[in-house]
């Protein structure tokens, strides 16, 4: 296996890696807004809910890292199969 082999396997992982965390994050929002809507009185979920927010907002962080690696790989790509 060579480098840009080696690349492009990266790049589709980190492909999947982004909609995996997309998953998360579109999951995380939704479970938010039917606690505020369905469950708002409910104490015992305050801590769940502070949780999910927390993780909406870490998935977010990490997505935006996995972004920007899979950024960089993709331009070394694009060198790689333009010479």
């Amino acid at each position: 296996m060579n480098k840009l082999q080696i690349l492009q396997e990266s790049l589709s992982g980190r492909h999947d890696e982004i909609m995996n965390y997309q998953i998360n994050i579109d999951n995380f929002a939704r479970a938010i807004a039917k606690i505020d809507a369905d469950y708002a009185e409910e104490p015992h979920l305050v801590e769940f809910r502070e949780n999910l927010v927390n993780l909406h907002d870490s998935n977010k962080i990490e997505q935006l890292k996995a972004i920007i690696i899979r950024d960089v790989i993709a331009e070394q790509v694009d060198e790689l199969e333009g010479s």
